[in-house]
């Protein structure tokens, strides 16, 4: 299974680089199987030595290798510190930074061109999630538009908008109707996101149609994700 850490706007250079080691630490020891991804802020980017099954990868960047972009980040600075790993179309970034389902599809469109791994990221905020399961996946679809779901290192993260750093939880029957729904037309592996903490992700681990968990806050403390990811480790589905 993907078990993902999001740091968003926080951890320092310093802060970033004692997290990893614990976590490098932790899952070597434990020969964990986990696919373990940690997405930094660009200030916090390094040449980590990473073990196997760990990928340090970037939040966000503009679609260019380099040009005049004044304080956008472009796929050289990327490259620099071998990232191969990106987070597109976070909700964060679709409702407060109003990028466009068009940026998106472009910023989409360019990793994939450079084959690097892609976590895609859909969700429906509350009003959307009151008008029903219909409502939903109509517009979970329309966040597709533009997107090559068939691309082979494609991961697609489930986050309602309404859970996320709320404290709101889906209900694992929600959870599992969307996945299963999402599930019928893509093969890419699916994970939940929305306030995942140490206490439910087992449940959420055992949906039936989840492949792993996109966290935020709740993985922002080492001594918790390392047990999400040794809780994960115990998941036989």
């Amino acid at each position: 299974m993907i078990i993902a850490s999001n740091f968003k706007t926080n951890y320092t250079r310093g802060a970033t680089k004692a997290f990893i080691k614990e976590i490098q630490a932790f899952v070597a020891n434990t020969t964990s199987k986990q696919q373990v991804r940690i997405f930094a802020p660009f200030t916090a980017l390094d040449c980590f030595d990473e073990v196997a099954h760990l990928k340090v990868g970037a939040q966000n960047f503009y679609p260019v290798q380099n040009g005049s972009f004044t304080g956008e980040i472009g796929f050289e600075q990327l490259e620099e510190f071998g990232i191969d790993t990106v987070l597109i179309g976070h909700s964060e970034r679709r409702h407060i930074l109003k990028e466009s389902q068009n940026f998106i599809a472009q910023k989409y469109d360019f990793a994939k061109a450079r084959e690097v791994e892609i976590i895609y990221c859909i969700g429906e905020p509350q009003e959307i999630r009151m008008q029903g399961i219909d409502a939903i996946m109509s517009y979970l679809w329309e966040q597709f538009e533009g997107i090559d779901i068939h691309y082979d290192k494609l991961i697609i993260a489930y986050e309602p908008v309404w859970a996320i750093g709320t404290g709101l939880t889906a209900s694992l029957e929600d959870i599992e109707e969307v996945l299963t729904r999402l599930r019928d037309k893509l093969s890419a592996p699916l994970l939940y996101g929305g306030s995942v903490k140490v206490e439910n992700i087992d449940a959420i681990l055992h949906v039936k149609a989840c492949d792993g968990v996109l966290v935020g806050t709740a993985s922002w403390n080492e001594k918790a994700f390392c047990e999400m990811i040794r809780i994960a480790d115990t998941v036989k589905k």
